[in-house]
């Protein structure tokens, strides 16, 4: 019931306590995870842009509908897609399974060549819209991990894409910004920290056959 618990103690945090951080292992933790993060066919086409800067993250709120979690949390997570997944992205992949787990080429050439001829018919908006599905998976994936380390989130689709790729000069990387994540810890007063959770009943919500 432990990981049920951590669920239960997270909540989308309203309001950080700007005078606390995170440590660095805590921080190493979610770099981690958010790099052991299951994505269709191991491709990883996402990246994590990691602010610690307050400057930085106060020009960011008049971009995330002036909510104050992205300036008073103590990191702020960004949750990128990378705007080019193409011929050389699958050669890379292959290259990093040759050198981790040394599978020959004959092993490998035929599960290659499928994936070259699939993502080589994908138009640029299948492949964006493939790659943001693995971001919401990076994200669901954090807030676990966020709940069992006891580090407060609050997971956010409400920004300006357009505005933070131009601000965190994203492009440069060939990334676009997806999900917006700030983490740190809990204002004591914030009052929804109290609010008791609003979910279907398992009945509803499961479906057994």
């Amino acid at each position: 019931m432990q990981i049920v618990d951590s669920l239960k103690w997270r909540y989308a945090t309203k309001k950080f306590d700007a005078t606390r951080f995170l440590t660095t292992a805590q921080l190493n933790t979610l770099k981690e995870a958010f790099n052991l993060t299951a994505t269709s066919y191991g491709l990883q086409p996402i990246r994590l842009v990691v602010i610690q800067n307050k400057e930085l993250q106060e020009q960011l709120v008049p971009h995330s509908w002036n909510q104050r979690q992205v300036a008073d949390a103590s990191h702020l997570l960004v949750i990128c897609i990378e705007n080019t997944v193409d011929e050389a992205s699958i050669e890379a992949y292959f290259n990093r399974v040759k050198a981790i787990r040394n599978t020959p080429d004959e092993i490998l050439m035929p599960f290659k060549g499928f994936m070259l001829e699939s993502f080589s018919k994908k138009t640029p908006e299948e492949l964006n819209t493939w790659a943001s599905k693995q971001a919401y998976i990076a994200l669901g994936n954090l807030l676990t991990v966020c709940g069992v380390e006891q580090i407060d989130a609050c997971p956010m689709e409400g920004f300006s894409p357009e505005k933070y790729d131009e601000i965190l000069g994203l492009e440069a990387h060939g990334l676009s910004s997806t999900l917006v994540l700030p983490v740190g810890y809990r204002a004591e007063d914030d009052m929804f920290a109290d609010f008791k959770k609003v979910r279907k009943s398992l009945e509803e919500s499961i479906l057994e056959l």
